[in-house]
């Protein structure tokens, strides 16, 4: 005669699945810890390269334009013609502004065309003070997202952190009424291994502490 099968006690259940939540809970949240202990994150990065203004030397009328935004241009390439002075691109680059206020009075504070040498890219990223700025140092490696490609991992090593605040990008904490500075963290990459990534794509960066 077959023996009956002991029903299981649904609290016993219970309690079992309760001790194995909080087991993997608690391996997750070292996980986290033991991780967030060897990195600094930064939530606010841009993908960008230093800006070549092209302005005229004296004021005049704009007369054309002979670029546009995303083009690809040359040294010494003819962008635009303002009074009698034709403005030339510099070192060349890429094309990521235009002023096209065709007909209308401009002066060298103006700038017409704005250029990019994508050779030159890299993630900025702006940390707090109190955020992990003294554990980051030039040479660190670090890692990146770009929101553009989700989740895609990209690698780069920190290349400056700047030596004074961004005086624009005040942050003020309550807690102790104090005004806390952002500082730009570089990271440089290999811009011919991601040529996928453009300016102005945003960003996060995780710096691995030395």
């Amino acid at each position: 005669m077959p023996t009956p099968k002991k029903e299981r006690n649904p609290w016993v259940l219970a309690v079992a699945a309760c001790i194995v939540f909080i087991i993997g809970g608690g391996i997750a949240a070292l996980s986290y810890l033991a991780a967030s202990s060897k990195t600094v994150y930064i939530d606010n990065a841009q993908i960008e390269a230093p800006l070549v203004d092209l302005s005229p030397t004296a004021p005049g009328v704009l007369k054309e334009v002979y670029v546009t935004e995303g083009q690809t241009v040359p040294p010494n390439t003819v962008v635009a013609e303002v009074g009698t002075e034709l403005i030339k691109s510099t070192a060349g680059g890429l094309v990521v502004t235009v002023n096209n206020n065709i007909g209308k009075q401009v002066s060298p504070t103006d700038i017409i065309v704005e250029t990019i040498d994508p050779a030159q890219l890299r993630v900025v990223g702006q940390v707090q003070e109190d955020k992990g700025l003294v554990d980051i140092n030039v040479g660190d490696k670090a890692s990146f997202t770009v929101d553009a490609f989700g989740s895609t991992k990209f690698e780069g090593v920190v290349s400056e952190v700047a030596p004074t605040a961004k005086s624009s990008d005040v942050v003020f904490n309550v807690s102790n009424q104090r005004q806390e500075q952002n500082f730009d963290v570089k990271v440089q990459y290999d811009t011919a291994q991601y040529p996928q990534l453009k300016n102005g794509m945003s960003a996060k960066i995780w710096v691995y502490k030395q």
